[in-house]
Order: C-alpha cells, then structure tokens, then sequence
C-alpha cells in the first residue's frame, strides 16, 4: 500500500478543521474539544498558523500527546514563519512519535506577511524553492517513518506542484466547483483534501457568511482567493453580491441531512476526505454545531 492508500484509508470521508485566531481557544479547551469530536467519529482534525495562533510543531505535538486515535492535520504549516529544513525537521518530529496519525500541510500564508518582511511575493517561486530545501534536508536525515505533505493549492501552478512535489492538495476557501477542477489536475493517484464552509441554517445566513469572507480576503490582500473564485466562473458582481450561486456553492447550508448530500456531491467529485469549518460565532459553537452534524455526516 502506498503512502496516499494508507492516508486515505486512515481519514476516511470527513474530518474537522477547527478556526485558529482570533477563535483558539486555551489548550486544555482544544485537548477536551479534540476528545470530543474523536468520541463522535471524525476521523481527522486540522487547524492553522497564523498571527496570534500557536506554533503549529509545538502545538500539534500537545495535541498528539493528549489525544488517542485521531489523525491531526496542519492547515497550514505557514512558510513565513520557518525555514524549509525545520518544517520537515518537525514533520518528520512528529510523524516518528506519532506513526500514521500525522499530515503535514504547507502553505505560504498571505500577501501582508510577506509585505511586512519585506520579501517578494512570488508564491509558486516561493513554495518551489521551499519544498526543495524540505527535500534536501529529508534527503541528508530521512525520516524512518513516512508522513504526507499536502499543499495549500487553489490554481492551477500551485495544484501541479501538488501533483508533482507532494502528496497532493488542501484547498481552503473553495466553491464546491473547485474539487473537480483540482482533482483533473490531480489526477487519481494524488490527496485531495478541501475545508468546506458548513451552516446549520439559511440562504441568507449563509450570504452573511460569505459576505465576511469575501471582507476578510480583500482586507488581507488575500488575492488567491479572489483570483480562484473568478477561475471557475464567478463575476465580479457574484462575488460582490454575493449571488445566491456562489452562496450556495461557497458554504453548505441547511439543515444536517441536505449538508451531508452535499457533501456526498463533493465525494463523488473526486475530494478524499473533505473538511468541516461550521460557520459560528466562538469555538465551542464551532464544536457544538460539528457534533450536530456528526450522526448525519459520517455515516
């Protein structure tokens, strides 16, 4: 079995992405809330790094420490804030203390870190010479136990050096449009492993939801985004809107059973393991709504 076989089959269909800043919450609440979501069957819990959340090594090894049985994923080890020999240093950490119940995923942040360092903002470039300084350095110390890599990918560069350079892709922000467009570019032997927006209510409060999104991607300069979503054929006033369209394809709303068919449209569009971000004001809400979810989702 290769090393995407086996990821696959420990994930299994659906996990949880869980919000860092401003929402982390004290370790002790994430460790309890972490059981919790174990207990009720996701198979797979992420988060990410970023200003104001915790180091994600430091981090993810509480979590792995503290909770059994569970597959934790980065989302996203941040490249602004580390060099490319310590990421795979602490990968490769993790993954020897915690055999199979470890996804490394990488991605590069947004524009505003890379304006406040002073560094050109080139992002293929960026991760391309990142990921050749990770390789260089399993190379010279390689790891005993093998671990996925995952990219944070929205287009079509950054999906190939997925395909190419990784174990595939996790895609954050997406319409449900994207998945199949990122599987072709995939193919069938690569992970593809998008967070999906989940709202246990409206239309219109979801419009609510993707209105703040859509805020938070201009306010951070986070261009991918804003680029990906016109891609797949998003205008301008779709965006701005937003368009009862890409409402309804940017969050899955409803009650659990209309999310869980939804989901099962993602599954069959080629998406591995798709992660649930329940749109909500505080991370127990958070907690709370994706335990809702559970007898519906993963079945």
């Amino acid at each position: 079995m290769t090393l995407v076989e086996d990821t696959r089959a420990r994930l299994s269909a659906i996990g949880a992405w869980l919000p860092s800043a401003p929402l982390q919450p004290p370790p002790d609440v994430e460790r309890t809330a972490t059981r919790r979501l174990a207990g009720a069957g996701y198979r797979s819990v992420w988060s990410g790094e970023g200003p104001g959340t915790r180091e994600v090594f430091a981090h993810f090894g509480d979590l792995l420490a503290s909770v059994p049985d569970v597959v934790l994923g980065t989302g996203i080890a941040n490249t602004w804030l580390r060099r490319g020999v310590t990421t795979e240093k602490g990968g490769a950490t993790l993954a020897q203390a915690h055999p199979g119940r470890f996804v490394l995923g990488v991605g590069i942040g947004h524009a505003f870190q890379a304006t406040k360092l002073g560094e050109e903002y080139r992002p293929i470039d960026r991760m391309r010479d990142y990921l050749s300084e990770m390789d260089a350095a399993a190379a010279e110390n390689p790891s005993p136990v093998a671990f996925p890599r995952v990219l944070a990918a929205v287009g079509p560069k950054m999906l190939e050096l997925s395909r190419d350079h990784a174990d595939g892709a996790h895609p954050f922000a997406q319409p449900v449009s994207h998945t199949p467009y990122a599987r072709e570019i995939l193919g069938p032997d690569k992970l593809l492993i998008p967070q999906q927006t989940v709202l246990l209510g409206t239309r219109e409060d979801a419009r609510e939801s993707v209105r703040r999104r859509v805020a938070q991607s201009r306010e951070y300069s986070v261009t991918v985004y804003l680029a990906g979503w016109k891609r797949l054929g998003y205008t301008d006033a779709d965006i701005a809107g937003p368009s009862d369209r890409f409402v309804d394809d940017l969050v899955l709303w409803g009650d659990a059973g209309t999310i869980a068919k939804r989901l099962d449209e993602l599954l069959d569009a080629g998406a591995d393991h798709v992660l649930l971000t329940p749109s909500a004001a505080t991370f127990e809400s958070t907690v709370d709504v994706l335990l809702e979810l559970a007898p519906a989702v993963l079945r």
